[in-house]
């Protein structure tokens, strides 16, 4: 789904709705191909699924990883101190994601210290969140479906095949349809600052596990997209008085949703707003800009933490652009 192939996918994708229309029942919408062999109960939805589209690759067409294998931080020399990561701490145990490797597979099942999470990227949104795995009591483990709704990664979960928001975590067709997945705190940052964090920590090496495997990565198949002057494959309202493109520091928070122009904190250094204390700090290429991830440019380090008990801790928040900001949060106004 590479940004400069947009016409190629925008084919691709007409075909597989094509196909599917020819081979699946009316109701089963967003048509899944028929030799997806989808489990999924499509009449139980909260949702139109009209908004669901698909990105151009059928089912697991991206392969999460599944059995993720790692290496230290001296070993993987592949990644430049610039190099943007998924850097998260449980249970003592540090882990690094790094976008160069989740950007070709988008999905990382995981356990660290001892909780099954999901780590997930989606590129067409910037967006980078880890989820607990456990619902109800039961682990469970995800993929990706191969659609798009408002440019947003749909993912499904393996064992009752129901499709899922990734920037949300809300279930949107299928048995789980009414649950949110839980959102563990976790920071897009330079890799020079997850190493200073977590001079131990371990950093996810791709498919193997090799140096040799971490070194494969590192391309940007999306070359401009954060610069372009539009976002790809979504035909939803844009943001007012805001590029659509532009960095957005997100809160999902129920009681009090935040949504701050990363631009205005990278002006300030530092914000207090809403309770929260949102930072930049420079060291991060943009891993959508160049062809090559750790020649991107400068976007910086967002930090939101929050004041509890005298300490200030980490709170789950995101990194994305104003028009997904907008999409999912419509009543939110983005501060500038």
């Amino acid at each position: 789904m590479a940004y400069k192939k947009h016409k190629l996918v925008a084919v691709a994708g007409a075909i597989w709705i094509a196909i599917a229309s020819a081979t699946t029942p009316a109701f089963a919408e967003p048509r899944p191909l028929s030799w997806e062999n989808w489990k999924t109960d499509f009449t139980n939805t909260n949702i139109d699924v009209s908004s669901i589209i698909s990105g151009g690759p059928p089912k697991d067409g991206i392969a999460a990883i599944n059995n993720p294998k790692f290496v230290s931080i001296e070993e993987a020399g592949a990644l430049s101190d610039r190099d943007p990561v998924i850097g998260v701490e449980i249970n003592g145990d540090a882990r690094a994601y790094p976008l160069s490797v989740l950007m070709r597979h988008e999905i990382a099942n995981d356990v660290i210290g001892g909780q099954a999470v999901t780590v997930t990227f989606c590129p067409l949104c910037n967006s980078a969140v880890i989820f607990d795995a456990m619902i109800d009591g039961k682990k469970h483990d995800f993929g990706t479906t191969g659609r798009l709704r408002n440019s947003d990664l749909v993912m499904y979960d393996r064992q009752t095949e129901t499709w899922w928001q990734q920037f949300t975590g809300e279930a949107l067709i299928g048995e789980y349809v009414g649950k949110r997945l839980k959102m563990i705190p976790s920071r897009m940052e330079s890799f020079a600052n997850f190493k200073k964090r977590f001079p131990n920590g371990k950093v996810l090496a791709g498919e193997t596990g090799s140096t040799a495997s971490l070194s494969s990565y590192g391309i940007n198949p999306y070359t401009g997209y954060d610069s372009a002057a539009k976002p790809f494959l979504y035909n939803g309202e844009m943001p007012e008085g805001i590029d659509p493109m532009e960095r957005v520091v997100v809160v999902q928070d129920k009681e009090a949703p935040l949504a701050v122009a990363v631009l205005s904190v990278r002006e300030k250094g530092k914000m207090s707003v809403g309770g929260y204390e949102i930072t930049w700090s420079e060291g991060q290429a943009s891993a959508l800009d160049t062809s090559r991830i750790s020649d991107g440019r400068e976007v910086g380090n967002v930090v939101v933490t929050r004041m509890k008990d005298g300490k200030a801790l980490d709170v789950v928040y995101d990194v994305t652009f104003a028009f997904v900001a907008h999409a999912f949060m419509p009543d939110t106004p983005i501060v500038k």
